[in-house]
């Protein structure tokens, strides 16, 4: 192929090696994202999906059989009961906003058994900010049972809960900022029948953010009463433009729902802004979406540590999310790696990040995502808090060739010298 971007050749070179190194691993992606597509498909021809299901329907949204008949669809992916799938949902962050003063009231007790939240739950919470519509503003308790060396505490989850007095279990599958590994299904699997054999009416709600389709079985599927997401992840395959779900129990759901509409009417309205083509599409997308995501960060897991750097996980290591960290050692290095993803983009390649000060964060932030949607993580993006040890947040790549020249692009922008 012709050098049209000027790459350095000793990462042409070593792309070669890391590819045929690389075979087998995505030989098994393959397979995995065959399951996952056969799930898809089988949930759209047993609910007869048809083109009059994309239909905008306006005003106060009564009466959306398209609507009703994809959250049926979620339903049926998931295991679960019921399903909210809605543009009103804003981000990740909001489902788990509503989805948590939903089910929590005055009084009640929430317990992160994962450790310290992501940075913007934490303000949900109330751990941070000074916001008086938080959840410990509104007295809701809230504890947190530390990872200890990555792994669950159970003997310390099954005491907690065995006092009879936490209303809400909560999970996060991804790590975050947090410098841990991501949590897989089989041991969510296990932390979750230890709460449940210790006070079975405990709700377990797992924040699923850049999960879906990592793994060949999601949280609902293992125990989970509730878990959520955006649809500017993995499940809107960059199809979607906005938008989040919420998957569990029907009388969680019916309290999760009053919450983002009002009391009595939940599920029952929500004008659809003509947006369920594009969810429709995302969905079934979202398997091969996922699989070449997962293509590209294991691809840049392999190149980048074959030029020095540390990354996690590493190339031939499990994965349960779409997330790749590599910690790129000095500011300069964070700040060219961000800025070479952003030249790498289809989108506002020409833009240069720099770093700033981002609501919901403490430290500074340096983000790159030239993306069709704003804050799409399921296309390539980039982004990091510089302080040490200056680790690159990475995901996406709707097509594993456009993820990896993105990485190549931003591994050469790094490597120049100024």
């Amino acid at each position: 192929m012709d050098n049209i971007f000027n790459l350095n050749e000793d990462i042409l070179k070593v792309s070669d090696e890391v590819e045929k190194e690389l075979e087998p691993i995505f030989k098994k992606l393959d397979e995995s994202c065959l399951r996952a597509s056969s799930k898809v498909l089988k949930a759209f021809q047993d609910n007869h999906v048809g083109t009059n299901d994309f239909i905008e329907v306006t005003g106060y949204g009564y009466s959306d059989p398209g609507r009703d008949k994809l959250e049926k669809i979620y339903s049926q992916i998931f295991g679960t009961e019921d399903a909210i799938v809605r543009p009103q949902i804003m981000s990740g962050t909001h489902a788990l906003k509503i989805t948590l003063f939903g089910l929590l009231k005055h009084g009640d007790t929430m317990v992160s058994i994962s450790g310290e939240p992501y940075d913007t739950l934490k303000s949900i919470i109330g751990i941070t900010g000074d916001s008086q519509n938080s959840l410990i503003a509104h007295g809701i308790n809230y504890e947190e049972i530390p990872l200890v060396n990555d792994e669950f505490d159970y003997d310390a989850i099954k005491d907690r809960i065995s006092k009879k007095s936490v209303k809400l279990v909560e999970i996060q599958r991804s790590r975050g900022y947090s410098h841990r590994s991501s949590i897989c299904i089989d041991r969510i699997e296990k932390a979750i029948k230890i709460v449940k054999e210790a006070d079975p009416n405990c709700i377990v709600l797992v924040d699923n953010c850049y999960g879906e389709f990592t793994e060949d079985r999601e949280p609902t599927e293992v125990g989970a009463d509730i878990a959520i997401s955006s649809l500017m992840k993995n499940l809107g395959a960059g199809v979607a433009t906005s938008g989040g779900y919420v998957v569990g129990k029907k009388d969680l759901i019916h309290l999760i729902a009053e919450e983002l509409n009002v009391p009595t009417v939940g599920k029952d309205s929500g004008a659809n802004f003509n947006v369920l083509l594009t969810y429709y599409k995302g969905l079934f997308l979202a398997p091969k979406a996922v699989n070449s995501t997962l293509k590209s960060m294991i691809y840049a897991s392999c190149i980048l540590e074959k030029f020095g750097f540390e990354t996690y996980p590493k190339y031939n290591e499990p994965r349960t999310d779409i997330i790749q960290t590599v910690e790129l050692q000095t500011k300069d290095n964070l700040i060219k790696f961000c800025q070479g993803i952003q030249e790498g983009s289809p989108i506002e390649s020409y833009v240069v990040p720099v770093p700033e000060q981002t609501p919901g964060y403490p430290n500074e932030e340096i983000m790159a995502g030239g993306s069709f949607t704003p804050g799409s993580t399921i296309e390539l993006s980039c982004d990091g808090p510089l302080i040490e040890p200056y680790t690159a947040y990475m995901q996406g790549g709707l097509t594993y060739e456009y993820g990896k020249l993105g990485i190549q692009i931003a591994l050469n922008k790094m490597l120049q010298k100024d």
